[in-house]
């Protein structure tokens, strides 16, 4: 119990310092956009949800667009590496930064998933005096989303199960069922399960998997539909398996889509939050960057949009995963156009890809700083590819030597790229001002936002296209099966579909181990499936997983619950 006690009063500890903040009445972050206090659904005294018809009511009716008020800014990365980049506590620095300097500022961040709270990476709501609040609520339950979206997968696997079990009216084909259960945790044991075992009154015994929820179509359509009819006719068009026949059955013909829209109804409203400083965040949605697209939902960036002067938004991992995706799915599918683009990096990340090993981290190195920015270098030239303006965000650490990060403004000084130390951790947005101030000018200049690819590119040319282009893999080696169902998949008209692609986030290439920018590799496309509702094609590369497994020492052994209700060891 002594050492239980000393964790949860570790003044340094992001737990500590977010229970350290009073957080401000809902009702008067609401304010700061505009919103009354009527169109808040209360969670509690401080989060609540947008209620949808003031949502809706933010749209120009006549043409069905949001007004365009705000300017919207995305922040990504460079790949991830043990050593950490701090996306989610830039873009919520960054936020608190353009708040102090006046503008009518909002965040837009995704959900966490339990998977990652009680594995490796831990929690989603930023660190240090760059944290949005309530920062335990937020990481573990918060307004029941992920459950509901868990709830609504799952009926429909108990559909189809039912289905089979009394006569199988839609002679589906038990071997071509392509819908996976899913579950909000990593648990490597259900990526393949066998089903209805223990005789007739069970069902039939069939092959089957889990896949995390925050993976899941269920996941990714709530986050893309932009009105609960939209909602409603996604889910209707989701593709769930085969007949006998080979032909594919959706998901209404089933049965069960009005209560599947039933148990997303209160989801599909945006949570509202705030930063440690007060700053509006809304935090909907929560689908990953590797495995899925990695954006928050259009129902939120939208709404926020409507609302504020300046959004910021960040996308999962490195901009080879989560900015890809939301340019070429998200903006595709919603219409937006992005004004400007962060790229966070660290000294210490750019060292790991320059080769220096993890606990060689605190000594000077300014050379391999230099060899390691090739890794920086490659998604500042990729964001251009979309007609983007970047900044760089050098997330400041305090061992950090003038000599490396002066090697970080070296590198970009020739794409004419500026790059600004940034202290939000330590400091909030007071040490982010110098990047809010270069963003603010960045967003007032037009620029030629446009996607990688056109709808009508083969499926086949745009995994190609996005190799080539942001991955800069020689080729794609494509499975004799992925091959033939991407051929099926344009047969039956789903050619025009963006693609989603399922990679390992740790590298441009599909070895985990390949850091900073390799070149001359091969991409091997293993399998595809088809997120019809969602409207993308996923293509998973490499070893990837779609059900995640726990490390050797996962986080849930270090999370505990105080005597007095404090609930210490997040992160």
């Amino acid at each position: 119990m002594h050492q239980r006690t000393a964790i949860a009063l570790d003044p340094a500890s992001d737990a500590a310092i977010a229970a350290g903040v009073t957080p401000l009445p809902i009702e008067a972050v609401g304010e700061k956009l505009g919103i009354p206090a009527s169109a808040l659904y209360r969670y509690g005294p401080h989060k609540a949800k947008l209620a949808l018809d003031f949502a809706a009511g933010l749209a120009d009716t006549d043409h069905g667009e949001v007004r365009p008020r705000g300017r919207l800014v995305l922040v990504t990365a460079i790949n991830p590496t043990p050593a950490g980049e701090g996306k989610t506590t830039t873009t919520i620095g960054l936020g608190d930064a353009l708040s102090r300097l006046g503008a009518r500022a909002a965040v837009c961040l995704r959900e966490p998933s339990l998977g990652p709270v009680f594995g490796a990476k831990g929690g989603a709501t930023g660190g240090g005096r760059a944290q949005i609040i309530p920062m335990q609520d937020i990481n573990l339950h918060f307004t029941g989303d992920l459950h509901a979206i868990t709830a609504a997968n799952n009926l429909l696997s108990a559909l189809i199960d039912n289905h089979i079990h009394w006569g199988n009216a839609l002679d589906l084909d038990a071997r071509r069922i392509s819908w996976r259960r899913v579950m909000d945790l990593n648990d490597r044991a259900l990526r393949a399960v066998t089903v209805g075992l223990g005789g007739p009154a069970n069902g039939f015994p069939r092959e089957d998997g889990f896949d995390i929820t925050v993976a899941s179509e269920v996941m990714a359509i709530l986050c893309l539909a932009d009105s609960l009819a939209d909602l409603e006719a996604r889910l209707a068009r989701m593709v769930i398996g085969q007949t006998r026949g080979r032909r594919m059955v959706r998901a209404h013909e089933l049965g069960g889509v009005g209560a599947m829209v039933a148990l997303l109804r209160d989801a599909f409203q945006p949570n509202l939050v705030q930063t440690m400083e007060g700053t509006p965040a809304f935090v909907h949605g929560g689908p990953f960057a590797n495995i899925a697209h990695g954006c928050n939902s259009v129902m939120a960036t939208r709404s926020a949009l409507a609302l504020a002067d300046v959004v910021v938004t960040e996308a999962g991992f490195g901009a080879d995963l989560g900015a890809e995706k939301f340019l070429d799915i998200k903006c595709r599918q919603a219409g937006l156009a992005p004004d400007a683009a962060v790229v966070v990096a660290t000294v210490r990340a750019l060292k790991m890809h320059g080769g220096v090993p993890l606990k060689a981290l605190g000594t000077p190195d300014p050379e391999a700083v230099a060899r390691g920015c090739a890794n920086l270098r490659r998604h500042v030239e990729n964001l251009g590819k979309f007609g983007l303006p970047v900044v760089v965000a050098l997330n400041h650490f305090t061992g950090d030597a003038p000599a490396e990060m002066e090697a970080v403004r070296a590198a970009m000084a020739d794409l004419g790229v500026g790059v600004h130390a940034c202290a939000h951790w330590a400091r909030g947005g007071e040490g982010a001002l110098a990047l809010a101030r270069e963003v603010m000018a960045l967003v007032e200049r037009p620029n030629g936002f446009h996607v990688l690819y056109p709808d009508d590119m083969p499926l086949a040319a745009k995994i190609e296209t996005i190799a080539r282009e942001i991955y800069r893999a020689d080729r794609v080696d494509f499975s004799t099966a992925a091959a033939a169902r991407l051929k099926e998949f344009e047969a039956e008209g789903f050619g025009r579909l963006p693609v989603c692609m399922a990679k390992t986030q740790y590298s441009f290439s599909a070895d985990p181990a390949a850091r900073n920018a390799p070149t001359g590799h091969a991409l091997p496309v293993r399998e595809v499936r088809l997120s019809a509702g969602a409207g993308f094609v996923v293509a998973l590369a490499g070893d990837i997983m779609t059900m995640p497994g726990l490390p050797s020492a996962p986080a849930a052994a270090d999370i505990f619950v105080m005597p007095d209700g404090f609930i210490a060891g997040l992160s």
